[in-house]
């Protein structure tokens, strides 16, 4: 079987918040058949894409942006999950020096 390597790799986080690249189909395979969620539209679709695309019906890019999206729809993209982060810092700090 082929690997499916995206173009780029996503960043999520997962768990605790450790951070992983998601850089192939199967990257991102493993991990929705491990989402603690509630599955939704985005991870079902995200998931259906990804059977497909194992299956040679759909490419690394379909698959890349489903979970891309199921990832954003979640708060677990990296770079948005961060610009969140610093953006509450930024806030809490605010009020504590008014």
């Amino acid at each position: 079987m082929i690997a499916h390597k995206f173009d780029q790799p996503l960043s999520i986080f997962v768990g605790l918040g450790f951070p992983r690249d998601v850089e192939t189909v199967l990257d991102a395979y493993d991990i929705l058949l491990e989402w603690n969620g509630i599955p939704d539209l985005d991870y079902h679709g995200a998931l259906e894409v990804c059977r497909k695309a194992i299956n040679d019906e759909r490419t690394a890019a379909d698959v890349r942006e489903a979970f891309e999206n199921f990832a954003r729809n979640k708060g677990i993209l990296s770079e948005e999950a961060l610009d969140r982060a610093a953006s509450s810092l930024a806030r809490e700090w605010g009020r504590l020096s008014a």
